[in-house]
């Protein structure tokens, strides 16, 4: 019995032994697993920002291009080239520009690829100790331009369209935050056809690519093409916005260009030649690596359709300081009217353009409202300039006009060349044209200092009656018609109507524009 209880207690000893070893080790291994899950953790939640990148919705982040080759040569733009033809008679543009702050549209954004830019980082390993810097690059949003303006100095590779910020040497000659943008160089950023520029910050300074050109001047780069062709387009997105971009350079900058069009640099030569004194870049087709020094910009900014505001960067410009940059391109005389006093006095008749169009929206008895100016008292000339006449020229002949006067079209862009003050007729054609005539030539004409008079032609006065008759929904309920789209509009109101003005009722305008001269 002995034996018995002793092995009885031995076996009651073990068990105990057991559990209490069992619940030790379930601790420590309970532990264990606890502390393996914390460490795992925090090093999830250190590297989770950096593991998921993001962009703005629907644009890709821009890959890398290649370096471009070294053999070719400097492309010429030829100062004799004719320009391309192209109508000019209904202006194919999409509705006023915007104001972002007002109203925004961002359903209306294109796909990637189709014109559309945002800022996209591409560091691999952000330094987040790195003190924050301006971005070179400002992007305003779904409709107004974007513009890069560089301090550091850059290397463009302009066949691959791509233009590489190199990291300053107060930098220390590193950027440990590089970051990469697609942007278009035209002013109407969703302008289809517009293929965008890489602008890309590099890391280190020994990334960059060694330089087969080095220009001793800052590069402006943008881009011709979208709808130039258009008179009225080759100033409003183009020429005006250049001007706001390059004229701080007082010629000292070399043009950077894409979507060249030589007909546009042979046309408007004059005015390229005076913002830049260097050879214009044709930049698709060059394989050179150019370094250009810091201050170059990327991207040209339209304020306003047709026009400027001073309150917008580039701020404290206005449209008196570009209509007397072009007529000191011009070498234009005039910048006031005729004297009042000369007038009044019978000295001399104040001088009126007339500008004659072609179908459609042709001034179909101008010879009568020829004569009626006449009466008032002034002196007529018919202007007709085509598409390929110098602008020089006919500038010069529109210089020389107290009052222009003329239908809805590309051809009032010569408003830009009368003097300060004079008067400025434009006859709007019938269809409930009146906003989109005030929003392309009214405000210009106000921001310009030029006394601005609107006619809208009545029914009567429109060959719209004629050739679709009384019951057509253009004719009977122009409301419709711009409910329905701005392809009808443009069909009916631009592209298929002529004007015949009610002498007796236009006649006021006239006595009114004669006052003004004399006042």
């Amino acid at each position: 019995m002995m034996g018995g209880d002793q092995g009885g207690k031995m076996v009651k000893s073990l068990r105990g032994a057991a559990q209490k070893y069992l619940g030790v080790g379930f601790l420590l291994g309970f532990f264990l697993v606890l502390l393996t899950y914390f460490t795992v953790s925090e090093q999830f939640a250190i590297a989770a920002p950096n593991a998921i990148r993001r962009s703005s919705p629907g644009h890709n982040t821009p890959a890398t291009p290649a370096v471009a080759e070294k053999t070719h040569q400097l492309p010429i733009v030829k100062e004799e080239e004719e320009p391309k033809p192209k109508p000019e008679e209904v202006q194919e543009k999409p509705p006023p520009v915007v104001d972002e702050e007002q109203e925004t549209h961002p359903e209306t954004e294109e796909a990637p690829g189709a014109g559309s830019s945002t800022a996209v980082p591409v560091r691999s390993t952000p330094d987040e100790s790195a003190p924050a810097k301006k971005p070179a690059c400002d992007i305003q949003g779904p409709w107004a331009s974007d513009v890069c303006a560089i301090d550091a100095g850059v290397r463009i590779q302009g066949s691959a369209r791509t233009v590489l910020i190199t990291p300053p040497i107060e930098s220390g000659g590193a950027n440990p935050n590089p970051q990469s943008w697609q942007i278009v160089a035209y002013s109407r950023k969703h302008q289809a056809g517009m293929i965008p520029i890489t602008v890309r910050e590099l890391a280190t300074a020994a990334e960059a690519p060694a330089c087969d050109v080095t220009s001793e001047v800052p590069a402006m780069v943008f881009a011709m093409g979208g709808l130039t062709g258009n008179y009225w387009h080759d100033f409003s997105d183009v020429m005006i916005p250049l001007y706001l971009q390059a004229s701080k350079f007082q010629g000292e900058v070399q043009l950077v260009v894409t979507n060249l069009q030589p007909w546009y640099a042979g046309k408007y030569r004059q005015i390229l030649g005076k913002l830049s004194k260097y050879q214009i870049i044709d930049m698709d087709n060059d394989k050179q690596v150019r370094c250009y020094p810091r201050g170059s910009v990327v991207g040209i900014r339209m304020h306003k359709e047709f026009s400027i505001d001073p309150e917008k960067a580039p701020t404290g410009h206005s449209m008196p300081e570009f209509t007397a940059f072009l007529r000191d391109v011009f070498s234009l005389p005039r910048a006031k009217p005729t004297p009042p006093a000369a007038i009044v006095s019978g000295e001399k008749k104040p001088r009126m353009m007339i500008i004659s169009r072609r179908h459609p929206r042709a001034l179909v008895n101008v010879a009568a409202v020829k004569a009626m100016a006449e009466r008032v008292g002034f002196e007529v000339v018919i202007g007709d300039p085509p598409f390929s006449q110098d602008v020089g020229a006919f500038a010069a002949e529109v210089n020389t006009a107290d009052v222009l006067l003329g239908v809805h079209g590309a051809g009032l862009t010569n408003s830009l060349f009368l003097p300060t003050g004079a008067v400025f007729i434009q006859i709007v054609p019938y269809g409930k044209m009146e906003h989109i005539a005030e929003t392309d030539f009214g405000i210009p004409a106000f921001d310009m200092g030029l006394h601005y008079v609107a006619y809208s032609a009545g029914v009567e006065e429109s060959s719209l009656v004629e050739t679709l008759g009384r019951g057509h929904v253009a004719v009977a309920d122009p409301e419709a018609v711009h409910r329905s789209g701005w392809d009808k509009v443009a069909e009916y109101y631009l592209g298929r109507q002529d004007v015949k003005l009610d002498l007796a009722r236009f006649e006021p305008v006239l006595l009114k524009a004669m006052a003004t001269l004399r006042e």
